[in-house]
């Protein structure tokens, strides 16, 4: 009897430590105010403001989920993607106003990105006729610029190129890349931002890798002023209750998130 009692106080002094252990999941950090805050505040900060950047890890259905519900409280916007290259934007506009119709058009790679995840995104815009802009640069222009990393026409930036450096390193399970390469790949990197941002016409909303959100080396760098928002959506690791220990001063918000279920692609 004595043991089952014991038993039975550990299990309910389990069940209350997990009652009581932090999670970030599901909660927003405001990293200016460096505080929480509720998801009623943080969607009405986007519906003000004039560029909004909601940066996903693309395989995470809960970031798309997500990114529909700020959508969904979005005035008229301008719906830029990073999943089409802008190459293909008069294809889009003369596409007929169907979610289908339009992929197609815009040569949505299907087999690099999971449509079924994009599209809802793509059916409130034209629900809702709102333009939508290719935001990406085209394969060959990118090409180009790995091979000659000056076609970029971007200026130096020592600071921001050794973090995406880093980036681009850490995305190939830690294996640097050929020198020349990964300067050409680098100046890739930085000119996707570029020309993403130059496509932003005020109202608009970038759906985009939650890279390309990031305010010290992302999309909101070549953009300027004041009146851009950015949302990193961010996957939450075990063990890593700290707002702090998630890069979070590299946006303006926060949004954590289970981790998707995926395959280590570094095995």
């Amino acid at each position: 009897m004595i043991l089952r009692q014991l038993a039975l106080l550990a299990a309910v002094a389990g069940l209350a430590a997990c009652a009581h252990d932090p999670t970030l999941a599901g909660a927003i950090w405001d990293t200016r105010a460096g505080t929480f805050v509720p998801e009623t505040l943080l969607l009405a900060r986007a519906a003000a403001a004039q560029h909004v950047i909601l940066g996903e890890i693309h395989d995470n259905p809960e970031h798309h989920r997500l990114q529909l519900r700020v959508l969904e409280r979005l005035g008229r916007r301008v719906l830029a993607m990073e999943q089409f290259d802008s190459e293909h934007q008069a294809a889009i506009d003369a596409a007929p106003r169907n979610a289908e119709a339009l992929a197609d058009a815009g040569h949505f790679d299907r087999k690099g990105w999971d449509w079924l995840l994009y599209k809802p995104l793509v059916e409130l815009a034209l629900k809702r006729g709102w333009p939508i802009v290719a935001a990406n640069l085209s394969r060959a222009e990118a090409r180009a610029i790995v091979a000659d990393p000056s076609r970029s026409g971007l200026p130096p930036a020592p600071s921001v190129e050794r973090a995406i450096e880093r980036d681009i390193i850490g995305g190939h399970c830690g294996q640097t890349p050929e020198a020349k390469r990964l300067a050409g790949m680098v100046a890739a990197q930085r000119a996707r931002d570029a020309r993403m941002a130059s496509m932003l016409k005020a109202p608009s909303v970038l759906i985009a890798g939650r890279g390309h959100a990031r305010r010290d080396r992302g999309v909101p760098l070549y953009l300027g002023g004041d009146d851009v928002l950015a949302i990193g959506f961010t996957e939450v690791d075990a063990g890593n209750a700290s707002p702090a220990g998630y890069d979070a001063g590299s946006f303006d918000y926060v949004w954590f998130t289970p981790r998707a279920v995926r395959n280590d692609p570094c095995l």
